[in-house]
């Protein structure tokens, strides 16, 4: 399929290269450095080649979340904001930009958006997890009472913000000791993003603010084989929802979510994902350079759904969610 959009598709700046230093073994380091590194050359190569269009642009994990110093993290991502307008000015007809948010200080991070949906150009956010901050002893986690007027802003720039996964801290990564293979995109990444985002249904956010579209990645973390029982656990005894939220979680889920295919290309994912939350609401992608390009996009073009379905994930959907028809 030609004129596909993908939207989990990652760079990194010299000032956060090696944060993603350790997501593979030492041999292969060089390999996603040089990935990461570029967004001109070869990213355009491949994107020519595999039948993508537009790429949004987002800056590598944890980054800007993994800084404990607030001021530090809010300058950190105004740089990446600065360099990404800058490449996506070189090529305006193929990149498009997520803004990096420090959203250690929420106050910070609304005018950053603003400021790089309005001047900048780009098209949303993409945040990578909870935030760490010197000034709190645990992570910083979206759905806490100071991000209200955060969400307000985004739901007032009528703009996309995509929950990207990261690693749970040491401290709360007991599970995993032993067993470091379960951590990043094996399992721990979506375990932890998806408790994120369901604590964001829960608590309230979706009933102040029923406009907001988050969008998950890696077909929705889990999440979509989970609705049922999520909302039916215990049923019989028929009582009331522990959280604030006024509605059943699937509603949110349906409602104000969205999934893309990063980096899970499975034909039976995809078609749970689809009987879930629907084909409007499940978009292409790569995780390049995490992942291959190839390897998504021959999936996606061959996989065994309908032509019409093809057609809103691969492009219609994220055309009209970011608006790139206009």
């Amino acid at each position: 399929m030609k004129g596909k959009i993908a939207l989990e598709e990652h760079f990194a700046t010299e000032e956060t290269l090696m944060d993603s230093a350790g997501f593979v073994p030492e041999k292969d380091w060089p390999e996603l450095k040089s990935r990461l590194l570029d967004i001109q050359d070869r990213r355009l190569r491949l994107m020519d080649e595999h039948g993508i269009e537009v790429m949004i642009l987002s800056l590598n994990a944890p980054a800007v979340q993994a800084i404990g110093d607030h001021r530090k993290a809010h300058e950190t991502a105004r740089r990446a904001n600065d360099f990404l307008a800058e490449e996506v000015a070189k090529r305006p007809d193929r990149f498009r930009g997520f803004a990096a948010l420090a959203m250690q200080e929420p106050e910070l991070a609304a005018a950053e958006l603003e400021r790089c949906v309005k001047d900048l150009g780009f098209v949303g956010a993409l945040v990578n997890g909870f935030s760490e901050d010197v000034r709190h002893s645990k992570p910083l986690y979206y759905d806490m009472p100071q991000y209200r007027p955060f969400w307000a802003t985004v739901q007032t720039l009528d703009v996309p913000f995509y929950l990207h996964p990261r690693n749970p801290l040491p401290l709360d990564a007991g599970i995993y000791d032993g067993h470091g293979w379960l951590l990043g995109p094996t399992w721990a990444f979506g375990q932890e993003t998806a408790v994120h985002a369901l604590r964001l249904m829960g608590s309230g956010l979706f009933d102040q603010f029923p406009a907001l579209r988050i969008i998950l990645g890696h077909m929705g973390e889990g999440l979509p084989y989970s609705m049922w029982r999520i909302d039916h656990r215990n049923a019989w005894l028929k009582a009331k929802p522990k959280y604030p939220a006024k509605r059943k979680i699937v509603d949110y889920f349906n409602e104000n979510f969205y999934l893309t295919t990063s980096g899970n290309f499975r034909t039976q994912a995809l078609i749970d994902a689809i009987l879930e939350i629907g084909a409007d609401r499940i978009l292409f992608s790569t995780d390049w350079p995490f992942e291959n390009i190839d390897h998504a996009a021959e999936w996606f073009d061959s996989t065994s759904i309908s032509e019409a379905d093809r057609l809103k994930i691969g492009s219609a959907n994220a055309a009209r969610l970011f608006k790139l028809d206009r």
